[in-house]
């Protein structure tokens, strides 16, 4: 009996394996696989930034706030990736804005504007008749239904980030372990931080067409706090983290082309199970010294 179960497994595997190489074959696996890749290096890149500044909260509310821009797409009939990108890059500077300019802690204003930001896109979701269809695409995702237009936008944005971030490594590292010695010595800390905003809300926009607004956040969190455990040298760290996302995002997309599983689950799921082996891994290691 465990024979012919295992033969049946093998079988399986076989054939799920035929079948991922079939699929390779099509445009739309090929760009959902090099899509992968271009958001594993961004959101590997930019996680470490996130994670160290402790941005990972306005990541998320900027992530669910796309909900506005995505129902305001639908209910004006324009494609949703167009009013993504302003909506959130609007969104995320003005939310950095407020955060400057109230006496209130920055969890409170992220929560008070993200909440403000659900009740509008709920409303105008309520308004939508009819199909729903790219409502729900954006909601949850969908990596494979992306075209050339998503992918030149994600490499646009990559590119973009590498070039502000590396440009200023060192001034980007002095302002995320200590602004105020960053200040003191003439950085323009306001200046880097709304730029990093910008970039941040930008990489949301791309990503949650792939991944959905539900998951986005941990597309940049997860990969990021992975690295963390395995490197506490910031070097190391930020090419660990892209190293981890590109990794775990190809890996993702494979096995849901195996599985005929949702494609923006299966990449968080992957990132997730690896942050556990991690842990998991790192913790008998010390028991054991």
């Amino acid at each position: 009996m465990d024979f012919f179960n295992n033969c049946q497994i093998a079988w399986l595997a076989i054939a799920n394996s035929n079948n991922l190489v079939s699929l390779l074959q099509y445009p739309f696996m090929q760009r959902a696989i090099a899509e992968a890749l271009l958001m594993g290096i961004l959101g590997g890149m930019l996680g470490s930034f996130v994670t160290l500044r402790q941005l990972s909260f306005f990541s998320h509310a900027v992530g669910h706030a796309a909900l506005v821009g995505v129902a305001l797409g639908v209910l004006l009939q324009v494609n949703p990736t167009w009013m993504l990108l302003p909506f959130t890059l609007i969104f995320g500077v003005i939310v950095l804005y407020f955060i400057d300019k109230t006496d209130l802690g920055s969890d409170s204003v992220l929560s008070i504007v993200l909440s403000g930001a659900l009740a509008i896109g709920l409303i105008l979701t309520s308004l939508i008749k009819g199909y729903r269809g790219n409502l729900m695409a954006v909601l949850f995702g969908d990596i494979l239904a992306l075209d050339a237009t998503d992918l030149i936008l994600t490499l646009l944005v990559l590119v973009g980030g590498c070039i502000f971030l590396l440009s200023t490594l060192q001034q980007q590292i002095l302002l995320t372990l200590n602004p105020d010695v960053a200040q003191v010595q003439g950085i323009p800390v306001q200046l880097y931080r709304y730029a990093f905003v910008v970039l941040l809300s930008l990489a949301v926009a791309v990503a949650i067409k792939a991944v959905g607004v539900l998951l986005v956040n941990a597309f940049l969190v997860i990969p990021a706090s992975t690295a963390k455990l395995m490197s506490h040298h910031f070097s190391r760290f930020l090419v660990t983290s892209v190293i981890v996302g590109s990794i775990s995002s190809i890996t993702g997309i494979i096995v849901s082309g195996l599985f005929n599983l949702a494609s923006g689950p299966s990449i968080v799921l992957v990132q997730f199970l690896l942050f556990l082996i991690v842990v998991i891994w790192f913790k008998l290691t010390l028991k054991a010294a």
